[in-house]
């Protein structure tokens, strides 16, 4: 059986690693149980790249390996393949993830008061960090005036919300 269609587990690989993944992880769907030689000789990537993607998407749980015994050369290979029941998982999970720091960024943005110079290559400053520098810009030496950011906090809590509906 091939898979042609972009299924979850692709999609996710490219946004992990880009175009590498995408390419092991259709192998992977392709070929259960493949080798990381197997794997390089289907997508034509180094063996060292197939073998960092495979370890990386090992390591988030997207993919198993089993150790074998290589009958031919007489050493232990893996064999690897797509655990297509823990992709959800690990959506779910990066979304909780994002949706935390969002709450934080969210609570710091509505517990601080900021300013800033306007010049876009100078960072704004906490009150506190303004009232030290008497409310001068310690990159620039621009006066410091207050930064309204409502709608940054809009835009975190609409952020929030939205995520959080799509579950």
């Amino acid at each position: 059986m091939r898979i042609e269609y972009e299924d979850s587990l692709v999609k996710i690989a490219g946004l992990l690693g880009g175009e590498e993944y995408i390419k092991v992880a259709r192998a992977l769907l392709n070929n259960e149980d493949s080798t990381d030689e197997e794997i390089a000789s289907a997508t034509g990537l180094k063996i060292n790249t197939v073998r960092r993607v495979l370890y990386d998407l090992f390591g988030r749980s997207l993919i198993s390996g089993i150790r074998v015994r290589d009958l031919k050369r007489g050493w232990y290979v893996y064999r690897w393949r797509a655990q297509r029941e823990q992709v959800d998982g690990f959506i779910e999970m990066q979304k909780r993830k994002l949706i935390e720091k969002l709450r934080q960024r969210l609570a710091y943005e509505e517990q601080h008061e900021f300013y800033h110079c306007n010049n876009p290559n100078c960072t704004k400053k906490t009150f506190e960090q303004a009232i030290e520098s008497f409310f001068k810009c310690t990159t620039c030496g621009a006066l410091l005036n207050r930064v309204n950011n409502e709608d940054l906090i809009k835009l975190l809590r609409w952020k929030i919300n939205h995520i959080q509906s799509e579950s």
